[in-house]
C-alpha cells in the first residue's frame, strides 16, 4: 500500500510501529503519532533512519488531518 510514498503516518501502538517501520522501505520517511513522550523517544532510538515524531492524541491528530484534506 505504501508504493510510490515518500512518507507514512504511523498512529498506533510501539510494537505496531516497530513491525510497520520494519517493512517500509528505507527511504520512506515514517510518523510516528502518539501522546506518550516515552513512545516517541523509544521508538526513534529503534528505527535506524530518521522519524518524524509527533506528540499528540492520535484521534485529535488524525480529525485534524481529515479536515485539512478535505479541504
Amino acid at each position: 500500500m505504501a508504493k510510490g510514498a515518500s512518507v507514512v503516518i504511523i498512529p498506533s501502538t510501539t510494537l505496531h510501529f516497530s513491525a510497520a517501520g520494519n517493512m517500509i522501505s528505507a527511504w520512506i520517511k515514517p510518523i510516528c503519532v502518539d501522546i506518550n513522550p516515552a513512545v516517541v523517544t523509544k521508538l526513534s532510538d529503534r528505527c535506524s533512519g530518521e522519524i518524524i515524531r509527533i506528540l499528540t492524541d492520535v484521534g485529535l491528530f488524525l480529525r485534524s488531518l481529515a479536515e485539512k484534506l478535505q479541504r
